[in-house]
């Protein structure tokens, strides 16, 4: 299980000063709607923008993804199928969320794992 989690660590690209005033901020990154403060709240800090960057891409994947997977629930017959996959995605996402809270609070940035290097390549912020 530890390889799985042993994904790229980007934290020596950021200042530890940086990381110990919005470690914060970084943890509300993942959490849903939260996002927004660190991306006005912090606009100077490059940790805490790397983090809301992760975090919005994950709520935006999340929003589609289950949006698209709720609608085809309602086909008749087949819906139920894609019913049970819109919770296995939940699942997963939540799964995400909760590595991401976990290292931000440890002062760490760290990629998602198995997503992490598709999620990398889509910048929001700046």
């Amino acid at each position: 299980m530890a390889g799985f989690l042993d994904t790229t660590d980007h934290t020596s690209e950021f200042e530890a000063e940086d990381i110990a005033q919005n470690k914060a901020m970084g943890i509300l990154a993942y959490i849903g709607i939260l996002v927004l403060v660190p991306i006005f709240a912090a606009k100077n800090s490059k940790w805490a923008r790397w983090h809301a960057n992760r975090g919005l891409v994950l709520l935006i994947c999340e929003l589609a993804i289950g949006f698209t997977l709720g609608l085809l629930g309602y086909i008749p017959y087949v819906g139920i199928v894609f019913r049970i996959l819109e919770w296995l995605v939940y699942l997963a996402f939540a799964g995400l969320v909760v590595f991401g809270i976990v290292t931000a609070a440890k002062g760490k940035a760290k990629d998602f794992p198995l997503v992490g290097g598709l999620l990398a390549k889509i910048k929001i912020l700046k």
